[in-house]
Formats: structure tokens, sequence, C-alpha cells
């Protein structure tokens, strides 16, 4: 199973429409992604007391996790790193087998011009200190706001091609691996 993760909790954002495109492109190549939308985590997690004991409410994106063959991450940029959102949400997860050994793959989407790079490269170094595996291939998406049409979709049919290779090269190293 893929997961898709949509690494931040604000409904309605960018990042959630750059998902559903993403989704697509999966599904047009037969993976139909486990989608976990952080907007959808339930309240309870965020008491201090989820630390010592997960509410049962977390129970299906733990699961999810863990029965992932390989994670495609779509974050934004927030003040220059990943939203705080997605770090609790890591920090939620069992420590260390949720992630030893998932490949993820990365899209990054900023309003500025990095693309979300910075992002991508500190989630990276959480992702291997975690013992998971990083696909190579990045898809950085700079200026969202001019590349998004009024659907909400990405109007440069190049950076549809990028997620589209991006997801042949993912797939292809994931049935490399035997995790799909």
């Amino acid at each position: 199973m893929i997961v898709l993760l949509i690494a931040t909790n604000r409904p309605g954002s960018n990042t959630e429409k750059v998902a559903a495109q993403v989704i697509e492109i999966y599904e047009k190549k037969g993976a139909k992604p486990h989608v976990i939308d952080l907007h959808k985590l339930p309240p309870e997690i965020f008491s201090p007391t989820s630390y010592a004991e997960k509410p049962a409410s977390f129970a299906p994106f733990q699961e999810a996790i863990s029965k992932a063959g390989g994670i495609v991450v779509v974050t934004p940029e927030y003040n220059g790193g990943f939203p705080g959102v997605f770090k609790y949400f890591v920090d939620m997860l069992k420590f260390p087998e949720s992630f030893r050994e998932k490949p993820f793959a990365f899209v990054g989407l900023s309003a500025g011009i990095g693309g979300a790079v910075r992002p991508i490269e500190q989630f990276t170094t959480l992702v291997h200190y975690l013992q998971g595996i990083v696909y190579p291939v990045k898809v950085n998406l700079p200026g969202i706001n001019d590349l998004l049409d009024e659907k909400g979709r990405l109007k440069k049919a190049d950076l549809v091609e990028r997620l589209e290779k991006q997801a042949d090269g993912f797939l292809s190293l994931l049935k490399q691996l035997g995790k799909i």
C-alpha cells in the first residue's frame, strides 16, 4: 500500500489541491494511495497525555503508516520549514519502527521561490534518522499561487509531467524492493 501524506492541517490548502492531482496520477498508474490528511487528525491527539497513551482515534493513522510500502509526502513550506503539525504527527507514531526501511517520495510547494526545498531537506534528515529510504527525485513547486488554475489544478503541463515521472520512478523502486 502507498500512503500519500498531506503534511498540513490547513483545510482547503494549496497542498491539498496539489495532493489531489498527485493522487490522480498514482490512480492512473494503477496504485490507489491511502490518504492521510493531517487536517483530519483527531483533536484528542493534541492532549499532552497522548505522548504516554495514544487515543484510540489515532490507531487508523498509525495502522496506515505501519502497513505502508511507500510514503509520498506533499508538504508546504511554512516559515522556512515543514509544518509543526507534521512533526507532531511523526512524534506520535511508534518509534523507530514506523519509518524503518520505508521509501519516501517528496513533493514540496511554497508561495515563495524556494519550492519547499528547505522543508524537504529537513524532513529528509528526519527520515534518515528514523531509518527510512529517500527516493532522490523530488518535485519542488515554487510560486504555487501562480501555478494553480481556478480549479486548483497545476496549469503547466511540464509540472504535471515531472509529477508523473516521479510517480513512475517511485513505483518502480517500490516494486524492486518488494514493497508493492
